[in-house]
């Protein structure tokens, strides 16, 4: 396949901090999608939870630090550099100009968040800009999502990952994935105890993250 074709993974979170869950994430998929690249997208104001306990200046560094070693991955930070709430949405319909009708876009998303998709602002929107690929970990079932997720999910659901170069947007691509339990919540938590958390994300981060004094307030 031509570099033009090849699809672009999508990662968006706060990233509060960027950990080997998230690293994981992009590595897995990439690989196994043939992504040209993944970009991750830090959040400026996320529309579902609280503001990040870091500002954004030291996530970006964060990630800047996590990421370097990868050519695959790049930094995106358009919604950090944007105001107000960071809607998907928009981020996916400003990459969609970017990038034209053709280019394969794919927004990556563990099956726990694709699960509340349907309370995002216009969620049904998204598979007009991108594919969605849910990664799954082993046993999580995802026959009992609510309605009206179940019936974009029975509709879209993608017999093969071949379709996140098969057409632009529009397939939910289901993946299994190695299960890395790790969490930025439990790090914060960690951290504030004062608890090592040399495994859980990069030796360049810990060292920034130490440096600042980020974290040890409170999870």
């Amino acid at each position: 396949m031509t570099s033009e074709l090849k699809p672009i993974g999508v990662l968006g979170g706060t990233f509060d901090p960027v950990h080997y869950g998230h690293l994981a994430l992009a590595k897995e998929t990439a690989d196994r999608l043939d992504f040209a690249e993944v970009r991750f997208v830090p959040a400026n104001v996320p529309p579902h939870r609280g503001r990040p306990h870091a500002s954004a200046e030291q996530r970006v560094h964060m990630l800047k630090l996590a990421i370097s070693g990868n050519p695959c991955f790049v930094l995106d930070q358009r919604e950090i550099l944007r105001e107000g709430a960071s809607y998907t949405v928009d981020t996916l319909s400003a990459m969609r100009a970017e990038r034209g009708g053709k280019k394969p876009l794919c927004l990556l998303m563990g099956a726990d968040t694709f699960a509340g998709l349907a309370s995002w602002y216009r969620w049904k929107r998204l598979f007009e800009l991108a594919h969605i690929v849910v990664a799954q970990r082993p046993g999580f079932d995802l026959k009992h999502f609510q309605s009206p997720l179940k019936e974009e999910f029975a509709k879209r659901r993608a017999k093969s990952p071949r379709a996140a170069r098969d057409k632009p947007c529009g397939a939910i691509i289901v993946l299994e994935v190695t299960p890395v339990d790790i969490s930025a919540s439990m790090i914060r938590e960690r951290l504030a105890g004062g608890k090592d958390v040399r495994d859980l994300l990069p030796g360049l981060v810990l060292d920034y993250i130490q440096a600042k004094g980020l974290y040890h307030g409170g999870g």
